[in-house]
């Protein structure tokens, strides 16, 4: 890990800057925020928080992605989330990281030190009332995702993934998502099968399939092309308004 030194010091520049903690905040307050921010960056594979460790900060995911784990007892490893860009690390007000945070990309962090933003808060509405949007919009995508892991098939998970990855994507280009979009697939098809709860064999089996049905085009290892995407929508049992099909 190491303090990064990029051109994102320029908030009005920052790729996240629609979507982030600090996205309502006035030039006032992005001041404020300034006075507590710095930028760290994370290896693929390195860990950013393990369960337990003393929060000395929280922040806002600026590019890559990173898993959300717990260990049981007897060591099994359970993902329960991915945090892609824009996604925020950490709870104001509480002193220990809940999760096993690893790097699965190379990762930049925006982090702010924890005590002087949870002072902010309390001083620049815009930020809490943005954080408090973020987090039902978590509490939203989490219950989605009991809904993928518990109900679908695994062809459905797949596609479940690809669509979620492929709309916040398109969101953090400020597209609308759409027949032809493109995106890259952050995930490994080890960790995609981790996160799914499935065998790297039925990952790769369905991605072919989905292939073979010219629902996805994969241009090299990573990049992924959606011809049509409703029928992308299709393959995940989900209408367009997100319940399921009967």
């Amino acid at each position: 890990m190491s303090v990064l030194h990029m051109d994102f010091k320029d908030c009005g520049q920052c790729p996240i800057r629609h979507r982030a903690v600090c996205s309502r905040c006035e030039p006032d307050e992005l001041e404020a925020l300034e006075a507590v921010k710095y930028y760290r960056t994370y290896d693929a594979g390195q860990p950013i928080l393990w369960s337990g460790d003393h929060l000395e900060f929280v922040a806002s995911v600026v590019t890559g992605i990173a898993t959300l784990s717990q260990t049981m007892e007897d060591g099994r490893t359970q993902m329960v989330g991915l945090l892609l860009p824009s996604d925020f690390i950490g709870r104001p007000n509480r002193e220990t990281a809940p999760f096993d945070v690893v790097a699965v990309s190379d990762v930049t962090l925006c982090c702010f030190r924890r005590r002087p933003f949870e002072n902010l808060m309390a001083s620049t509405p815009h930020i809490g009332h943005r954080l408090l949007e973020m987090t039902l919009d978590e509490l939203d995508s989490a219950r989605e995702w009991m809904l993928v892991l518990g109900r679908k098939t695994a062809r459905e998970k797949i596609a479940s993934l690809l669509l979620i990855i492929a709309r916040r994507d398109a969101v953090l280009r400020k597209k609308v998502p759409s027949d032809g979009m493109t995106f890259d697939l952050p995930l490994t098809r080890e960790s995609m099968a981790d996160y799914l709860g499935l065998t790297l064999e039925t990952v790769s089996r369905q991605i072919s399939a989905l292939k073979k049905s010219e629902v996805i085009e994969l241009q090299g290892k990573r990049r992924v092309l959606v011809p049509e995407l409703e029928r992308l929508v299709a393959e995940t049992g989900d209408d367009f308004d997100g319940g399921m099909i009967s």
